[in-house]
């Protein structure tokens, strides 16, 4: 795995313990039969979500709030092909957690237990009604620290 954000492999996939799992269906391949490469960014969303609320992190689903949380940027590094009917294990954690961001990462495994596609994303919390960023509160980075 050669990707920026990765500096010692090994400790970076050691750090990842939640996963959500999905098949490949056959509406994501391509002409060539293999993933559809727009298709990890949805799984990343999925993963994302599922994560989030398994840690108790709801902001991003707080109707009432003033606040939302927004990707920033979001990348995707392809290491094999995946095809039609695969499971997926997508494993998501917090990286880093900045004053209004949080990095998250991603890595997918086959059912070989091969990494298939890294990946990795900023989200930012912002004011829903002037866009600016908005620093997380104390009970939210104490949710996202314990990760």
């Amino acid at each position: 795995m050669k990707a920026n954000y990765i500096e010692d492999p090994i400790k970076w996939e050691e750090d990842f313990k939640f996963y959500v799992e999905v098949t490949v269906r056959f509406s994501e391949t391509d002409m060539y039969g293999h993933l559809n490469n727009t298709v990890p960014f949805v799984y990343f969303e999925y993963a994302r979500i599922e994560f989030m609320k398994h840690i108790g992190f709801t902001n991003f689903s707080a109707e009432a709030k003033n606040t939302i949380s927004v990707v920033a940027d979001l990348q995707c590094d392809f290491l094999k092909q995946v095809y039609f009917d695969e499971t997926l294990r997508i494993y998501v954690k917090a990286a880093r957690i900045g004053n209004s961001s949080i990095d998250i990462h991603y890595l997918a495994r086959n059912d070989k237990n091969e990494p298939v596609f890294t990946g990795r994303g900023t989200i930012v919390q912002i004011d829903k009604a002037t866009g600016k960023a908005i620093p997380w509160d104390e009970k939210e980075k104490l949710i996202l620290q314990e990760k």
